[in-house]
């Protein structure tokens, strides 16, 4: 029995090893790729700069907010000074059942630029989660391109004239997003590891996979998309509570793409305490639970090969990379505890370790693109391997056991605000 289980563990271990593998493998793919793709946006960047007319669409950004109050003012701030006619613009914050002053300062700001509308939610009606405040928002308007951003976000001036011009530019584009950065990421070191995320996701997951396969996926914000098509899709759907990836697939599934420019950029915040970031990651696993759920059937009919193949690895990612950190992690506390031993023919241990350099590299790479290649981040980005990568295997296995064995209804969590000083904001700018 004991010579069983043994050899049981350690198949598992080279499975996971086999899978850890192929997916920094394929990040290095997607990595090269994303740098090309980054290369390229240059050039794109310079083209439309250089455009000498362009007829503008109407275009209404669409924000929903529940208790804003820290952060809405500085939004709205930040979108009054987009480079877009101010006639072809209209900015409505939908203010979803809001306990706080954001009703308040949203209207305040309303009196002095009538760019900027506040759609109260009636009672009854809201409280109901993203999805149901964008919906809502989407019927107050008869613009042709809409726009979304979260409330706490500052995008910079030109990051919507740039989403508009390439989804202009492409006629089979649906969509466009573009880049978000952590406007609080030197708070403390939870805000540092998720800085370090976001920009290796964008730049390898979004941008890699759209130089390869012409695929990217709908973030929560920073970025626009055609009425018709969210009419035709009869706008997000409000049992998902991560509404941007739902929302991708069915784009797809229609026949349009979705592209990612990493040159219109956003400011946002990110959780700063674990209690946070727990909840919010697991709202997203719970999410991609339902989108799994949902879609898993129809992947198979996908007359795009390459879509059907992207769309499968994204939802199994989470699942994916439980088993494989969570197993060999398990075997290796098993192995220097000396609990039990594992006799495995073959360097595996020393595959396990290039593993962790080659994961390194590809992150510090990525952070060379924002000129964050620093020796301290080189330093973070091993620490984060050991401390939070390993945290995701908490919320993912949290995330199955809500959903598939608790069965408990999932809910929209607000992420929590706070405010922004003057100078964070300035040195980002």
């Amino acid at each position: 029995m004991f010579d069983f289980f043994t050899t049981l563990l350690g198949a598992l271990f080279v499975l996971s090893v086999i899978f850890i593998w192929f997916m920094i493998a394929y990040q290095l793919v997607l990595t090269t790729a994303g740098f090309v793709h980054n290369w390229n946006s240059a050039k794109e960047k310079k083209a439309i700069d250089n455009l000498t007319h362009f007829e503008n669409p109407r275009v209404c950004v669409l924000i929903p907010a529940h208790n804003e109050e820290k952060v809405i003012r500085r939004t709205l701030e930040a979108m009054l000074k987009f480079d877009y006619p101010k006639e072809k613009l209209e900015i409505l914050v939908i203010n979803d059942g809001s306990s706080d002053r954001t009703g308040e300062i949203v209207e305040e700001i309303s009196r002095g630029d009538k760019r900027v509308r506040c759609y109260n939610v009636p009672k009854g009606e809201g409280g109901k989660g993203k999805s149901r405040a964008l919906n809502l928002g989407l019927r107050q308007t008869d613009a042709e391109v809409i726009a979304v951003y979260d409330a706490d976000n500052q995008p910079l001036p030109d990051a919507l004239k740039y989403l508009v011009a390439e989804l202009l530019l492409h006629p089979d584009l649906g969509a466009v997003l573009g880049n978000f950065r952590t406007i609080n990421k030197d708070r403390t070191w939870l805000t540092r590891f998720v800085s370090i995320e976001t920009l290796s996701f964008q730049a390898i997951l979004q941008a890699g996979r759209w130089a390869l396969f012409k695929v990217s996926t709908l973030p929560g914000t920073n970025f626009v998309i055609w009425k018709h098509l969210l009419d035709d899709l009869k706008g997000w759907d409000e049992d998902a509570i991560t509404e941007d990836s739902e929302l991708s697939i069915r784009v797809y599934m229609k026949g349009y793409k979705i592209k990612y420019i990493p040159f219109a950029v956003t400011l946002e915040q990110e959780p700063e305490t674990l209690s946070v970031w727990t909840k919010q990651r697991t709202r997203w696993v719970r999410g991609n639970n339902y989108v799994v759920t949902k879609f898993v059937r129809e992947i198979p009919q996908f007359q795009n090969k390459f879509l059907a193949f992207e769309v499968l690895y994204l939802l199994s990612l989470y699942y994916i990379f439980l088993f494989a950190i969570g197993v060999s992690d398990l075997i290796f506390i098993l192995s220097i505890t000396h609990v039990v031993a594992i006799p495995l023919p073959g360097p595996y241990t020393t595959v396990w370790g290039l593993a962790v350099v080659l994961f390194i590299l590809e992150i510090i790479l990525v952070l060379s693109y924002e000129g964050q290649d620093t020796f301290k981040n080189l330093l973070l980005v091993f620490l984060m391997y050991f401390t939070y990568c390993q945290f995701w295997i908490y919320v993912v296995g949290r995330g199955i056991y809500l959903d598939y064995i608790k069965r408990e209804k999932r809910t929209w969590a607000k992420t929590v605000r706070f405010e922004v000083d003057d100078t964070i904001w300035k040195r980002l700018k």
